[in-house]
Formats: C-alpha cells, structure tokens, sequence
C-alpha cells in the first residue's frame, strides 16, 4: 500500500528558552548544518551558541506565536489536512528537527499498512542543510526501524513549470495594488563552502557571476544556481521588469563566507539608494515561519524604513494555499497510478 510522508523543518515545542534549546541543539549539531568535524561542533555548538542564542530565540519565536502554536507545524498541518482529501492515499507529516519527527510519520504511515512511500521534503530547491538532510534522515530512519517500508523521494521541484505557475500566482496576487518599486527575492543563505561541497564535478562552482550561468551537471545539487533560477523563471511568467528585481540571502550565522549578496544589507542599500516601496518574496521556503514572519517581515521592515524606505510588503509563502494543495495532489497522485514523478 502506498504513502506520502511530507517532511518540513521542525520547531520547538513552545516559544521558550527550556523548549528552543534542545530544538536548536539538534538542529545546529546536524553535520550538514554545521559541517565542522564534531568535535569542533560541540564546542561552537553547545560550549557558545547554545549559551545564548535559546533566550535570544525564544524571544524571536514569541513574537510570532500563534494561539494554536508554532506557524509552520500548523501551516503545515493544514497543508497535509487539505492533502488528504485529495489523495486516496495516507498522508504524514513529519519534521526534520523537534519533536514531531519523521520516525513518528513513518510508525503512522505503517501502522496504517503502508509499505511503500512517496518522501516529499517541503523545500523547492537542492540544499544539503535542507533538502539533502530530510533525505539521508528519512533513509537512515527508514532502515533502522521500518526495512521492509519503501521509500521514493520527491526531487527537488524549483523550476517544475507548474509550480513556478502556482508560486506566480500568489506572488502576483500579493502584489495587486502594491504600487512597488522593487521586488527582491530573498531566499535562506548558507555557507559558500556547501555550494562546493554538493558540486559532483568538483571544480565548476566557482561562486562567481558565471557559473550559475553555464550549463553544468552541478546545477542539480547548486541551491545557489537554483535559487536564481526560480527568480528568472518567476520574473518572465509574471513579466516583471528586469531593473525591478533581485535576489538576496538572508539569516546568515558566524564569520565564514555566506552566500551573497545578504538581504539585510539590500534592505539598508535600497532605503539609502531612494528606493520607497519594497516588496519581499522568500521562495526557499513554502511555509511562513520564524525566518518569515519574524526575520523578514518584521525586522526587514525595520531596517528598510530606517534606511529611508516608505512603504514594505512581505508577501506570504505557499502556506495552505488552494492551488499550491492541488499541485501536490497532483504529483503524488500520478506516482500513485504509474510510479512515475512528473517533475
């Protein structure tokens, strides 16, 4: 019998510094977050960060708090609960980090007697701190507690036509009667040296203006060649002028060289360079979550009017949007028919 596991990233229990420090300990201790020998994890892990940075969260976390609890579990439940009724098939939700973890969805999904998995990680582009995580956690998950469950992952969906189609649209509707004067792009940094990492061919990301440009074998696992690809994609389906738009990264953490250029940085540079209006899309996730509602939406507020910008605009991820559920239905209910994934 056939089942879909929806993975996503996870959040603590409670918006409280007792509940966000083992959540972020398990976050910042995976090795393809942190890619540091482990030794030299634990030490910036849990003999610095996790000093400070819980209270400090919390705090981020508390600002954004729903009544019915984190917004990215409840999005995502919502997303799932939408899902079900469009598919005949069983459907889990599981998390990547917390305590909603993906060997809890599979134990559901088994105990519902299915044997045979559809793994879909809520992240559109390839990122080995993202994407690739889900996916060798759900593997070792699935060999260690459930061998005779079958698993077939959902490839990484950033240029898929008729998500770019969905993604359009909302941007689109997000954007009536917002009379911008810039869009930016802003999708989740990570550090330069991942790029390098995920390059198979080890010598073509070289990070520079042309890489991401030349047709390469490691565009498959390049988040960053990825990432600009969907703001090309989206820029040409909605006709956006081309002096309008950009992309950034956002949430950068330490010293060592992150993608550029960084969305806080944009943020001042437009509010200086006269830029009024500013609108914001942040495509490398499909649920609003802390790094949304919280990073962007309100303190890129801050630090664009400070700058000297007027009006801002965060226009919200996929979320439990229609359109966006029944894309979803569509992919895992042809696997469902043929095996076959039509991405």
């Amino acid at each position: 019998m056939k089942g879909v596991l929806l993975v996503n990233l996870g959040s603590p229990d409670s918006p409280t510094a007792k509940d966000v420090k083992p959540y972020l300990d398990e976050f910042l201790m995976d090795e393809r977050v942190i890619d540091t020998p482990k030794w030299l994890r634990n030490i910036i892990v849990r003999g610095i960060i996790l000093n400070t940075r819980p209270k400090k969260s919390a705090e981020a976390y508390s600002k954004i708090w729903w009544e019915e609890g984190s917004p990215l579990i409840v999005i995502s439940e919502r997303f799932a609960d939408k899902l079900r009724k469009q598919t005949q098939m069983p459907v889990a939700l599981g998390m990547r980090y917390g305590s909603m973890s993906i060997k809890k969805a599979l134990a559901s999904l088994e105990a519902q007697g299915v044997d045979d998995v559809l793994l879909v990680p809520l992240y559109p582009h390839y990122a080995m701190s993202s994407y690739e995580t889900v996916v060798v956690k759900a593997m070792e998950v699935q060999q260690e507690s459930f061998p005779k469950i079958k698993l077939t992952t959902l490839p990484a969906f950033y240029k898929n036509p008729e998500y770019i189609k969905v993604l359009s649209e909302s941007i689109a509707n997000g954007l009536r009667g917002f009379d911008y004067d810039h869009v930016l792009f802003s999708y989740h940094g990570i550090p330069e040296r991942h790029i390098r990492k995920s390059d198979p061919t080890k010598f073509h990301c070289k990070i520079d203006g042309n890489c991401c440009k030349t047709n390469s074998v490691a565009h498959h696992t390049c988040y960053r060649h990825q990432c600009y690809d969907t703001t090309e994609l989206v820029k040409k389906e909605l006709g956006l002028d081309e002096n309008k738009v950009s992309s950034s990264f956002q949430s950068r953490l330490g010293s060592d060289p992150w993608l550029q250029p960084f969305t806080d940085k944009e943020f001042e540079r437009f509010g200086q360079e006269g830029i009024k209006n500013l609108a914001v899309i942040t495509p490398a996730f499909v649920s609003d979550c802390l790094e949304t509602l919280e990073e962007i939406a309100m303190e890129g507020k801050h630090q664009f009017q400070e700058a000297g910008g007027q009006d801002y605009k965060h226009i919200p991820c996929l979320n439990d949007n229609d359109a966006w559920v029944s894309l979803m239905a569509k992919w895992v209910n042809t696997w469902e028919a043929d095996q076959t994934l039509p991405i």
